[in-house]
């Protein structure tokens, strides 16, 4: 009997436990259901206020990029990307650290993490960098347009684009180059044809021919030319007196773009009347 007693008290005693036990876990549910609908009813609104403004963050940037775009219409093509990209991302930045800040994130600390990477990237990027800077004062200044022939950079050609970070050219015998901007902006920049004409400087060894007849006879050899511009007029002067020889300096005028054509039928016309010449009996 003993035994039975014993038994029905180690059974009621655990059924007891088993009660508490379940009480303070219904008891712990509670708090936790109770705990995360508040916390339910503080996250959401903030989370739908972040959703809201990264949705009219993104309706912001069309509308800025489209607005730029027009106000921008009369601008170069190159410029006008240029500011558009960089009002778009302007509104991006705002949007981001505006929904950061929605959310309780503290935008200061964002905002010298991200100071930290751009510095590091600055330094990283060094190059990339000042290609970007030397772009932008390349399409503010605009000391060449697409299509001008132009020096520079230890390179010769045709603008054919004109880029953020690189300019590309084409070289005479069709090559396309593509130039760091910097190279371009920070060393000596020659364009032959902004100015729209060029001179032709040619010297001519006349030995020991006359003087007055031949400087006529190639200045006729220059003005029958049909790219030579009569305004201003081909001249033709002495430049060398030797011993040996008399050197002139021949003058001729044409458009910037015909220059190397020009300078090429110039000389072989001055070569061809001077054989002939010297054929003569």
């Amino acid at each position: 009997m003993t035994a039975i007693a014993n038994f029905l008290l180690i059974s009621q005693t655990l059924l007891l436990q088993l009660e508490a036990g379940r009480i303070q876990a219904f008891q712990v549910a509670q708090e936790f259901s109770k705990k995360s609908l508040e916390l339910g009813f503080e996250i959401v609104p903030k989370l739908l206020w972040a959703i809201g403004i990264l949705l009219i963050t993104r309706f912001a940037i069309g509308i800025v990029g489209r607005v730029t775009r027009r106000a921008l219409s009369r601008t170069q093509a190159t410029l006008r990307k240029f500011l558009v990209q960089a009002a778009e991302i302007a509104i991006l930045v705002v949007g981001v650290i505006a929904t950061l800040s929605q959310l309780g994130i503290q935008t200061t600390s964002v905002v010298a993490v991200v100071g930290a990477a751009g510095l590091a990237i600055g330094l990283a990027w060094q190059n990339t960098l000042s290609h970007f800077a030397a772009g932008v004062m390349l399409i503010s200044l605009r000391p060449f347009e697409v299509g001008d022939a132009i020096e520079g950079g230890e390179v010769k050609g045709v603008v054919d684009s004109i880029g953020i970070f690189s300019t590309t050219l084409v070289t005479d015998d069709h090559v396309k180059i593509i130039v760091p901007n910097n190279k371009l902006f920070d060393g000596t920049l020659k364009n032959t044809t902004a100015m729209g004409t060029r001179r032709v400087d040619l010297k001519i060894d006349i030995g020991d021919r006359p003087i007055r007849p031949t400087v006529a006879e190639l200045l006729e050899i220059a003005e029958s030319h049909p790219l030579v511009l009569d305004n201003p007029a081909p001249t033709c002067l002495v430049a060398e007196i030797t011993p040996d020889s008399t050197i002139l300096s021949l003058r001729p005028w044409c458009a910037s773009v015909a220059y190397e054509q020009v300078r090429s039928q110039i000389q072989q016309l001055v070569k061809e009347a001077m054989d002939a010449q010297k054929n003569q009996p």
